[in-house]
């Protein structure tokens, strides 16, 4: 083996490890490539689930603004009717006082 087939069996190995550096350094590439892709999907994927959640959020704010309007009426109309029915006892009360007086004799 001559100096020229030497150098040229140097030059091939260092060819070899430089392309298997590089496909190294390319299946690092990858991975990473790979992982921040999973990343971004995954954060495509909770921002989305934040927009529902913040949907849902304002919907069941409504419903309960809703529900709270509806409660404050009952309560309304329950206590009119209350003061119906003492106004309506009072003078049930006040007609039988009245009545009872008039039986006795």
């Amino acid at each position: 083996m001559n100096h020229s087939d030497k150098r040229d069996l140097e030059n091939a190995k260092r060819l070899e490890a430089a392309v298997a550096e590089l496909q190294t350094a390319l299946a690092q590439l990858e991975r990473t490539v790979a992982a921040k892709l999973e990343d971004e999907v995954s954060s495509a994927e909770l921002e989305e689930e934040l927009a529902i959640m913040q949907d849902d959020r304002s919907r069941l704010a409504l419903d309960l603004d809703a529900a709270l309007a509806r409660q404050n009426a009952l309560e309304r109309s329950r206590d009119e009717v209350l003061r119906r029915l003492e106004t309506a006892s009072e003078g049930v009360a006040a007609a039988l006082g009245d009545a009872a007086p008039a039986q006795e004799d």
